[in-house]
């Protein structure tokens, strides 16, 4: 298929471009470049553009002949999120309507969206399964959850296939040593801990540690970005197949904690962290932990790269390979 991928020049975008591809589909990239790079679009055309031009989208769905998409265009900085609403319900939930839209004009009836655990909010059980209520903490959470309401309206009057992933903290890098995560700003913990461990970047701050957890330290579930992106293949397949539209949540079941990842970057790189230890920060969870359950059932999926060793080394060969260049 002929598929249009949003965002595609970014971090989970660039990785399931690569996974489209292998399994003989043609991803064509659009994306305005203000947070992705040029140089990881390496499997397909790209399309320059905005989501806030729904004439342009129109355009290029129509040009390229596009038969799905695969939406990841999106602001997701939490933090700032709680200081400018109105840039994520404009990228994020207006820019989403525009893509629908424009899909409806031209005759696209079939959407894989990346959506985000952060539409739970504060979990009320651990581990996080698709019934858990959804109540975000955060414009960023509210402006993912907005998006998926209108996915299931969507299709209820349009008929539109929807697949809604929710992913946990995407982690790691292209196993190859293709593709990696370079965020500017960098909020994600791995890569935070390794460019303190490159000397690049200043201590690691650890937010809490009198959480109810056995380190006193948050607990994430880390899930590999080439998981995520088979995930996202897998999910356009089953729509193919005329598997229901749905969320699903991706994670890999097993929790890590700050200090646990600490450790295993200091192992790998068999150097020290430097760190320092800071209050916790306003709406940060003791715990997020995915129930994968449904992502094996529906999309036949289910982590290849589960171990949170793995995840750091394929982002430390990663790192080090772009600080050698």
């Amino acid at each position: 298929m002929r598929i249009l991928v949003t965002g595609g020049a970014g971090y989970i975008g660039s990785h399931t471009c690569k996974h489209l591809a292998a399994a003989g589909h043609a991803p064509i990239v659009f994306d305005d470049l203000s947070q992705g790079h040029e140089w990881a679009v390496k499997w397909g055309p790209i399309e320059r553009g905005s989501l806030a031009d729904p004439a342009r989208l129109v355009e290029v769905l129509r040009s390229q002949r596009i038969e799905a998409v695969v939406h990841f265009a999106a602001n997701a900085l939490v933090g700032e999120s709680m200081h400018d609403p109105g840039k994520y319900f404009r990228n994020n939930t207006a820019g989403t309507l525009n893509l629908l839209e424009a899909m409806h004009e031209a005759g696209v009836g079939t959407i894989v969206f990346s959506s985000t655990c952060a539409t739970f909010g504060n979990p009320v059980r651990v581990p996080i399964d698709e019934t858990h209520p959804q109540a975000p903490v955060n414009p960023y959470g509210e402006s993912k959850l907005m998006i998926e309401k209108m996915l299931r309206w969507y299709g209820e009057i349009h008929g539109t296939r929807w697949m809604a992933l929710r992913y946990f903290n995407a982690a790691g890098a292209d196993p190859d040593g293709e593709i990696g995560e370079d965020h500017d700003p960098e909020t994600h913990l791995i890569p935070l801990v390794i460019g303190a461990v490159q000397g690049l970047r200043p201590a690691v701050q650890v937010f809490g540690t009198d959480y109810p957890t056995p380190d006193g330290t948050a607990v994430r579930d880390y899930v590999h970005v080439a998981d995520l992106a088979d995930a996202h293949l897998r999910a356009l397949d089953a729509l193919g197949r005329g598997t229901p539209s749905q969320a699903v949540n991706l994670g890999t079941g097993h929790g890590h904690s700050v200090r646990a990842v600490i450790d295993t970057v200091a192992r790998v790189s068999g150097r020290q962290v430097p760190f320092v230890e800071a209050p916790r920060r306003a709406g940060d969870p003791p715990e997020l932990v995915a129930d994968p359950s449904r992502a094996g059932d529906v999309l036949g999926w289910s982590c290849r790269y589960a171990d949170l060793e793995t995840i750091v080394r394929h982002a430390w060969t990663w790192h080090e390979r772009q600080r050698a260049h």
